[in-house]
Protein backbone atom coordinates (compact mmCIF):
# COMPACT_ATOMS: atom_id res chain seq x y z
CA UNK A 1 0.00 0.00 0.00
CA UNK A 2 1.13 3.61 -0.44
CA UNK A 3 0.71 6.26 1.94
CA UNK A 4 -2.56 6.74 3.60
CA UNK A 5 -4.00 3.49 2.74
CA UNK A 6 -3.75 4.03 -1.35
CA UNK A 7 -3.29 1.38 -3.11
CA UNK A 8 0.26 1.34 -5.27
CA UNK A 9 -1.76 -1.42 -7.68
CA UNK A 10 -3.90 1.42 -8.74
CA UNK A 11 -2.90 4.60 -11.06
CA UNK A 12 -3.45 8.24 -9.01
CA UNK A 13 -4.50 11.07 -10.59
CA UNK A 14 -2.91 14.31 -11.33
CA UNK A 15 -5.22 15.79 -8.62
CA UNK A 16 -4.03 13.69 -5.66
CA UNK A 17 -0.83 13.58 -6.38
CA UNK A 18 2.23 14.41 -4.61
CA UNK A 19 3.27 18.02 -5.51
CA UNK A 20 7.07 17.30 -6.05
CA UNK A 21 9.31 19.73 -5.90
CA UNK A 22 10.91 22.88 -8.67
CA UNK A 23 14.47 21.34 -8.04
CA UNK A 24 15.92 17.95 -9.42
CA UNK A 25 17.04 15.16 -7.11
CA UNK A 26 20.40 14.54 -9.05
CA UNK A 27 21.69 18.77 -10.13
CA UNK A 28 24.81 18.42 -11.37
CA UNK A 29 24.74 14.36 -12.98
CA UNK A 30 28.52 12.89 -12.85
CA UNK A 31 29.97 10.54 -16.19
CA UNK A 32 28.50 6.79 -16.82
CA UNK A 33 30.37 4.98 -14.37
CA UNK A 34 30.93 2.14 -16.65
CA UNK A 35 30.49 4.02 -20.41
CA UNK A 36 32.53 7.70 -19.13
CA UNK A 37 29.79 9.39 -20.95
CA UNK A 38 27.72 12.18 -20.24
CA UNK A 39 24.24 11.23 -18.91
CA UNK A 40 22.65 13.98 -20.11
CA UNK A 41 24.28 15.21 -23.39
CA UNK A 42 25.50 16.28 -25.66
CA UNK A 43 26.16 13.28 -27.04
CA UNK A 44 27.82 12.57 -30.99
CA UNK A 45 25.78 13.80 -34.14
CA UNK A 46 23.34 10.94 -34.99
CA UNK A 47 22.58 9.52 -31.57
CA UNK A 48 19.39 8.51 -30.84
CA UNK A 49 17.40 8.37 -27.54
CA UNK A 50 15.07 6.17 -26.43
CA UNK A 51 12.75 5.44 -22.71
CA UNK A 52 12.20 1.46 -21.54
CA UNK A 53 10.17 0.92 -18.49
CA UNK A 54 10.70 -2.85 -17.62
CA UNK A 55 10.14 -3.38 -13.90
CA UNK A 56 13.05 -2.02 -11.43
CA UNK A 57 15.15 0.12 -13.18
CA UNK A 58 18.97 -0.88 -12.08
CA UNK A 59 18.63 -4.37 -13.98
CA UNK A 60 16.74 -2.84 -16.70
CA UNK A 61 20.09 -0.36 -16.80
CA UNK A 62 22.64 -2.93 -16.65
CA UNK A 63 20.98 -5.02 -19.70
CA UNK A 64 21.34 -2.14 -21.66
CA UNK A 65 24.64 -0.46 -20.97
CA UNK A 66 26.12 -3.81 -22.09
CA UNK A 67 24.53 -4.11 -25.84
CA UNK A 68 27.13 -2.68 -28.13
CA UNK A 69 26.44 0.86 -29.56
CA UNK A 70 24.84 1.94 -26.58
CA UNK A 71 26.26 5.27 -26.22
CA UNK A 72 25.14 5.89 -22.50
CA UNK A 73 22.24 4.97 -20.20
CA UNK A 74 20.71 6.59 -17.18
CA UNK A 75 17.83 5.59 -14.38
CA UNK A 76 15.00 7.95 -13.88
CA UNK A 77 11.39 8.51 -13.30
CA UNK A 78 8.66 8.93 -16.17
CA UNK A 79 4.95 8.83 -17.35
CA UNK A 80 3.39 9.93 -13.98
CA UNK A 81 2.49 13.51 -12.86
CA UNK A 82 4.92 14.60 -9.88
CA UNK A 83 8.02 16.95 -10.76
CA UNK A 84 11.27 15.88 -9.79
CA UNK A 85 10.06 12.50 -7.24
CA UNK A 86 12.30 10.94 -5.03
CA UNK A 87 12.28 7.30 -4.93
CA UNK A 88 10.46 7.31 -1.73
CA UNK A 89 8.09 9.12 -3.45
CA UNK A 90 7.78 6.77 -6.71
CA UNK A 91 7.98 3.79 -3.85
CA UNK A 92 4.73 5.10 -2.49
CA UNK A 93 2.58 4.80 -5.42
CA UNK A 94 1.44 9.11 -4.83
CA UNK A 95 3.37 9.96 -7.89
CA UNK A 96 2.08 7.97 -11.28
CA UNK A 97 5.62 7.65 -12.71
CA UNK A 98 6.97 4.56 -13.43
CA UNK A 99 10.80 3.53 -13.62
CA UNK A 100 12.80 4.13 -16.55
CA UNK A 101 16.19 3.82 -18.30
CA UNK A 102 17.21 6.08 -20.62
CA UNK A 103 19.14 4.86 -23.65
CA UNK A 104 21.24 6.49 -25.87
CA UNK A 105 22.58 4.83 -28.68
CA UNK A 106 24.16 4.85 -32.34
CA UNK A 107 22.21 3.63 -34.63
CA UNK A 108 24.89 2.84 -37.49
CA UNK A 109 26.24 0.63 -34.59
CA UNK A 110 22.60 -1.33 -32.81
CA UNK A 111 19.78 -0.77 -34.93
CA UNK A 112 16.47 0.41 -32.96
CA UNK A 113 14.99 -2.82 -33.96
CA UNK A 114 17.43 -4.61 -31.44
CA UNK A 115 17.04 -1.96 -29.01
CA UNK A 116 13.41 -3.13 -29.00
CA UNK A 117 14.09 -7.00 -29.44
CA UNK A 118 16.04 -6.44 -25.90
CA UNK A 119 13.04 -4.31 -24.46
CA UNK A 120 10.35 -7.38 -25.52
CA UNK A 121 12.62 -10.54 -24.95
CA UNK A 122 14.08 -9.14 -21.05
CA UNK A 123 10.89 -8.89 -19.46
CA UNK A 124 7.11 -9.68 -18.94
CA UNK A 125 4.77 -7.23 -21.23
CA UNK A 126 1.55 -9.08 -19.60
CA UNK A 127 1.81 -7.89 -16.16
CA UNK A 128 -0.03 -4.35 -16.07
CA UNK A 129 0.70 -2.57 -12.70
CA UNK A 130 3.82 -5.20 -11.35
CA UNK A 131 6.48 -7.13 -12.70
CA UNK A 132 7.54 -10.67 -10.78
CA UNK A 133 7.23 -9.60 -7.30
CA UNK A 134 7.45 -5.95 -7.65
CA UNK A 135 3.86 -4.85 -7.21
CA UNK A 136 2.96 -1.19 -8.03
CA UNK A 137 2.23 1.38 -10.96
CA UNK A 138 6.31 2.44 -10.51
CA UNK A 139 6.73 -1.03 -12.18
CA UNK A 140 5.13 -1.03 -15.22
CA UNK A 141 5.94 -1.79 -18.84
CA UNK A 142 6.73 1.37 -20.85
CA UNK A 143 8.37 2.94 -23.43
CA UNK A 144 8.48 6.25 -24.94
CA UNK A 145 9.28 7.04 -28.40
CA UNK A 146 11.92 10.36 -29.76
CA UNK A 147 11.02 9.62 -33.47
CA UNK A 148 8.30 8.43 -35.61
CA UNK A 149 10.81 5.54 -36.70
CA UNK A 150 10.63 4.00 -33.50
CA UNK A 151 7.04 4.49 -33.13
CA UNK A 152 6.75 2.84 -36.20
CA UNK A 153 9.07 0.01 -34.96
CA UNK A 154 7.62 -0.17 -31.58
CA UNK A 155 3.88 -0.86 -32.96
CA UNK A 156 5.35 -3.35 -35.39
CA UNK A 157 7.16 -5.28 -33.07
CA UNK A 158 4.92 -5.42 -30.40
CA UNK A 159 2.20 -7.12 -32.91
CA UNK A 160 4.55 -9.59 -33.91
CA UNK A 161 5.73 -10.15 -30.24
CA UNK A 162 1.91 -10.27 -28.62
CA UNK A 163 1.46 -13.35 -32.03
CA UNK A 164 4.73 -15.07 -30.50
CA UNK A 165 3.40 -15.02 -26.52
CA UNK A 166 -0.18 -15.53 -27.28
CA UNK A 167 0.29 -18.47 -28.74
CA UNK A 168 2.76 -19.54 -25.97
CA UNK A 169 -0.65 -18.96 -23.55
CA UNK A 170 0.25 -15.49 -22.28
CA UNK A 171 -2.29 -12.72 -21.88
CA UNK A 172 -2.19 -9.47 -23.65
CA UNK A 173 0.30 -6.95 -23.54
CA UNK A 174 -0.12 -4.08 -21.48
CA UNK A 175 2.95 -2.00 -22.45
CA UNK A 176 2.42 1.59 -22.43
CA UNK A 177 3.42 3.19 -25.04
CA UNK A 178 3.99 6.89 -26.22
CA UNK A 179 5.63 9.76 -27.06
CA UNK A 180 8.35 11.42 -25.17
CA UNK A 181 7.36 14.95 -25.93
CA UNK A 182 5.09 16.22 -23.74
CA UNK A 183 6.00 13.81 -20.75
CA UNK A 184 9.43 14.85 -18.45
CA UNK A 185 11.85 12.16 -17.74
CA UNK A 186 13.25 12.96 -13.96
CA UNK A 187 16.34 11.61 -13.48
CA UNK A 188 16.77 9.48 -9.82
CA UNK A 189 19.11 9.84 -7.18
CA UNK A 190 22.74 9.48 -8.17
CA UNK A 191 22.86 6.17 -6.20
CA UNK A 192 20.81 4.18 -8.23
CA UNK A 193 22.83 5.33 -11.29
CA UNK A 194 24.79 2.58 -12.82
CA UNK A 195 23.58 0.77 -9.81
CA UNK A 196 24.58 -2.87 -10.30
CA UNK A 197 27.93 -1.42 -11.39
CA UNK A 198 28.28 0.16 -8.00
CA UNK A 199 26.53 -3.06 -6.30
CA UNK A 200 27.34 -6.26 -7.98
CA UNK A 201 25.80 -8.67 -5.42
CA UNK A 202 22.57 -6.14 -5.72
CA UNK A 203 18.80 -6.90 -6.84
CA UNK A 204 18.05 -8.47 -10.19
CA UNK A 205 15.29 -10.04 -11.44
CA UNK A 206 15.49 -9.53 -15.36
CA UNK A 207 16.28 -12.30 -17.59
CA UNK A 208 15.61 -13.04 -21.33
CA UNK A 209 12.34 -14.72 -21.36
CA UNK A 210 13.49 -17.52 -24.25
CA UNK A 211 10.10 -15.66 -26.30
CA UNK A 212 11.91 -14.53 -29.71
CA UNK A 213 10.50 -11.27 -31.19
CA UNK A 214 10.42 -12.60 -34.82
CA UNK A 215 12.41 -10.63 -37.63
CA UNK A 216 10.40 -8.07 -39.53
CA UNK A 217 10.17 -8.51 -43.46
CA UNK A 218 12.12 -5.19 -44.68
Amino acid sequence: MGIFGFSKSRMVDADTALPGRDRPVLPAPSVHSVLGTSLTGPWPDGTAVIYVAMGCFWGAEEIYWRLPGVVTTSVGYMGGFTPNPTYEEVCSGMTGQTETAMVAYDPSVISTYDILKTFWENHDPTQGYRQGNDTGTQYRSAIYYTTDEQRELIEQTRTAYADVISKRGYPDITTEIGPASGRTYYLAEDYHQQYLYKNPNGYRCHANTGLALPALAS
